[in-house]
């Protein structure tokens, strides 16, 4: 650093010195309106005076002074970011539940077409001898509808097996997620499996063994399926947000669905977890069948009284699943 620099930042410091000390004051102090005025003021000149020494002069003591009283100013006007635990908190109280209330709907729409393909194929092939002799041999069929199907709930001890259901069904749920801007992934993956569920329901009841199916897939189905569900719509609200983003930019539109769509996906992996223990812990296990659908109408009942009770309150207090403005950063502003 030149002399002539250094004999700068001296006198820019003994000119400026009482207007930080004030700034630096302010920063302490609880204030009102006016107070509130005289400190964004006097942090825009100090800014000011920061830049200049460090264009002047670069590194320096006076620099190094000044961007001190800068920094606790700017936090004093910003504010601070909440606790991790309140951030938690907030997050399954308002964030989660909100963001899958706006999901409802869409839902409820995949969920009446996956319902559709699965009972139109399972009809047209079950009702059909030929088309189910096209599935394979006639007694890997008849092993499969008397043994194996039931066999799959029971062949592994129940922590592996739930654990290998949760990571199967996190990964179709992720699937819908990151690849759901192309709006065609999700209902890919809706169309497959709904198809695939058709086909053994198909040769279930080709073999009198539809009612076993039911049994079977109900408990931990009911939880397990709507999460699917819950995570095609959402990837659909994100293809959605880029086909239509309004009066925000794409890529405004999709940075807030894409952070909602996070907040759904970290939501679904708990849902996953919890009917991945009911299909490790209790389908295939010997319990009484109403017992085992109850647990499993249970477990759907919570996440619908989270999705819809909760969540609909959030909602209604304008809470939409995306971060805090402090979080995400200043909005683009737009006219209209």
């Amino acid at each position: 650093m030149s002399t002539v620099n250094q004999v700068d930042a001296d006198a820019l410091s003994d000119a400026r010195r009482a207007e930080w000390e004030r700034l630096d004051e302010l920063s302490r102090q609880r204030l009102d309106g006016e107070g509130v005025d005289e400190l964004i003021v006097r942090y825009r000149a100090a800014s000011a005076d920061l830049a200049e020494l460090k264009t002047s002069v670069g590194e320096s003591p006076q620099g190094a002074y000044v961007s001190s009283i800068v920094a606790k100013a700017r936090l004093r006007l910003t504010g601070t970011s909440d606790s991790i635990l309140t951030q938690i908190a907030r997050f399954f109280s308002d964030q989660l539940p909100a963001a899958l209330y706006r999901l409802r709907w869409t839902t409820l729409v995949v969920a009446l077409v996956f319902i559709a393909i699965t009972a139109g194929v399972a009809a047209w092939i079950s009702g059909n001898p030929a088309l189910v002799a096209t599935l394979g041999p006639a007694d890997f069929l008849e092993q499969y509808a008397e043994e194996s199907f039931t066999e799959y709930y029971t062949e592994n001890p129940a922590a592996v097996f739930a654990g290998m259901v949760w990571t199967n069904n996190a990964w179709i749920a992720a699937q819908c997620v990151l690849f759901g801007v192309t709006g065609i992934w999700p209902i890919y993956v809706i169309a497959q499996n709904a198809f695939g569920l058709g086909v053994s329901a198909a040769v279930m009841a080709a073999h009198d063994r539809l009612d076993v199916m039911v049994l079977y897939i109900l408990p931990h189905g009911m939880l397990e399926m709507t999460s699917i569900f819950v995570a095609a719509a959402g990837g659909l609200h994100l293809f959605w947000a880029w086909v239509a983003p309004g009066r925000r930019s794409r890529a405004t539109a999709l940075a807030q669905e894409g952070r909602s769509l996070a907040t759904v996906a970290i939501g679904l992996v708990f849902a996953l977890f919890l009917s991945g223990l009911v299909e490790g812990f209790v389908t295939g296990w010997s319990l009484p069948w109403p017992i085992k659908i109850g647990i499993g109408a249970a477990a759907l009942a919570v996440f619908l009284a989270y999705m819809l009770l909760l969540g609909g309150r959030a909602y209604r207090r304008g809470e939409r699943g995306d971060l805090l403005e402090y979080e995400a950063g200043t909005p683009q502003l737009v006219a209209g």
